[in-house]
């Protein structure tokens, strides 16, 4: 975003929060005659500079959930309650059928050490349960990512793949195809 971008976002901004002040003040000079709704100051969708989420129109996002930058959400899916969905120095995608359950973390790298590109990539119909953290990782389509589980930079799982409750997984590990990761850290064949 060049220089002018920048000067409008900050105008428009400043704006919203002087509306903001004086609906503030009419309230108060109102007293007992006004009806005030209490409104969240949340907003669910946030672009980041030019990087806006994209959410399909048959997908549900909770109003407590947020997902920020340059995010895809497909059909059907669901980002549950107090989510956050970060998309700043790379891409989310997240496919058709998509379960994020409730306080659940998604973020991305920039790179790696050895300047491999981290988006995190989620498949169609992949179940994320309560408070998982994936971090510049790939969840092939119908995998499931258990509770609290944590999958960290570089991670792969495969189709069919189960990443157990409170597995910490590390990074740049694969987890094949109908395989279940329970320990932490995974060790294949186990």
């Amino acid at each position: 975003m060049g220089t002018l971008g920048r000067a409008i976002y900050t105008v428009g901004f400043w704006i919203r929060e002087t509306g903001q002040a004086i609906d503030r003040l009419g309230s108060r000079l109102q007293g007992n005659y006004y009806f005030q709704e209490q409104l969240s100051r949340h907003r669910t969708l946030m672009n980041v500079f030019d990087k806006a989420p994209v959410v399909d129109k048959d997908a549900f996002v909770a109003p407590s959930a947020s997902i920020v930058g340059q995010v895809q959400v497909g059909r059907g899916s669901s980002i549950w309650y107090g989510c956050v969905l970060r998309g700043d120095v790379n891409s989310i995608s997240i496919g058709s059928g998509t379960n994020i359950q409730d306080n659940s973390l998604v973020h991305v790298a920039k790179s790696n050490l050895s300047g491999k590109v981290l988006p995190t990539v989620i498949g169609d119909n992949v179940t994320v349960g309560h408070s998982a953290v994936l971090h510049g990782c790939t969840v092939e389509d119908e995998a499931f990512v258990g509770m609290a589980a944590t999958l960290l930079d570089g991670v792969y799982v495969e189709k069919h793949a189960m990443v157990a409750a409170g597995a910490l997984v590390r990074q740049n590990t694969r987890i094949p195809c109908g395989e279940v990761c329970q320990s932490s850290p995974f060790l294949p064949g186990i």
